[in-house]
């Protein structure tokens, strides 16, 4: 599989053309996202740009960076929402390029799913709130300002 034909790359390419309504903000090494789905409320995606393959495609500087870009936004998420902590993911088995995943706990989920992934929940459950363009942008700009107020 290409990195081109991955919604990675398609993110990307229309974050950096200002047209993509889930792009929060740029990064030094890429673009900040919500998720299409907020059962997790600021459940955020941080891309590469540019887009490669996996963590192991960048040089040891980039790596540092794109990984000190992940705990930026880890804790611009504790900052601006609720959760009491940040479960980070780089997995990269479906969509085949770089992207982490940060999705936000929080004290208000069962004990039993709260200590696991966030996998463990329902996918009817985890889809059920969906990316709302209204509900969501002030959180996306409290987001943006935690971020960038660290660079």
């Amino acid at each position: 599989m290409s990195i081109t034909n991955t919604l990675v790359y398609e993110a990307v390419q229309s974050a950096r053309n200002g047209i993509n309504p889930t792009c929060i903000c740029e990064v030094p090494s890429g673009w900040i996202f919500i998720g299409f789905h907020q059962f997790f409320r600021g459940y955020s995606l941080l891309m590469a740009d540019p887009v490669v393959f996996s963590l192991n495609s960048l040089e040891d500087t980039q790596r540092g960076q794109f990984l000190r870009d992940m705990s930026v936004l880890g804790d611009a998420l504790l900052e601006v929402t609720d959760a009491y902590r940040i479960n980070y993911e780089i997995l990269g088995n479906t969509e085949q390029a770089l992207h982490a995943h940060m999705f936000p706990r929080y004290m208000n989920e069962s004990e039993e799913l709260r200590k696991g992934p966030v996998w463990l929940y329902d996918r009817k459950i985890r889809n059920s709130v969906d990316f709302d363009p209204d509900r969501d942008k002030p959180l996306m700009r409290e987001i943006a300002s935690a971020v960038l107020k660290r660079y």
